[in-house]
This record gives C-alpha cells, sequence and structure tokens, in this order.
C-alpha cells in the first residue's frame, strides 16, 4: 500500500535545501578523493596524507548514504515512482 504524503512549501523547500546539501558532499568527496590521488603521487609513501584524505572520503561517503536513507524515511527526499 502507497503512502502519499502532502508536499507543502515548507517541505519544497526543504527538500531544495537537502539536494543542495547532498550536491556539496559529493563536491567534497570527489576533493578529497583528487587531494589524495595528489598526496600519493607526490608524497610517494612518505606520509599518512593520503590514508588521511581517504579515510575522510570514506566518512563522507558514510554520512550521505545515512543522509540519503533518513531523507527517505522521513520524507524529506520524494520518492518519484
Amino acid at each position: 500500500m502507497r503512502v502519499r504524503r502532502c508536499y507543502t512549501a515548507s517541505n519544497e523547500s526543504l527538500t531544495a535545501m537537502i539536494r543542495i546539501f547532498i550536491v556539496v558532499i559529493l563536491l567534497l568527496i570527489l576533493a578529497s578523493l583528487g587531494s589524495a590521488l595528489y598526496f600519493l603521487l607526490h608524497d610517494r609513501g612518505n606520509s599518512n596524507r593520503t590514508v588521511n584524505a581517504l579515510t575522510v572520503r570514506v566518512g563522507l561517503s558514510v554520512a550521505l548514504f545515512l543522509i540519503l536513507v533518513l531523507g527517505h524515511h522521513f520524507g524529506w527526499i520524494p520518492a518519484n515512482y
């Protein structure tokens, strides 16, 4: 059984803010991945900066996944059926 939610202007603005937040997190993930590649090529294994950048990327990816799951569960991100 499908439950249809009533979307008001406040829900639409919340959805827009969450979409912007998701795009920002995706850009941060790409920036972290790029910095990890840079550190990998220039440090040549002499520091832990590559590992730290990849750790940040994994943390951001997990946070993004949780935001998407919770956003869908609470109706902040509407499902397109």
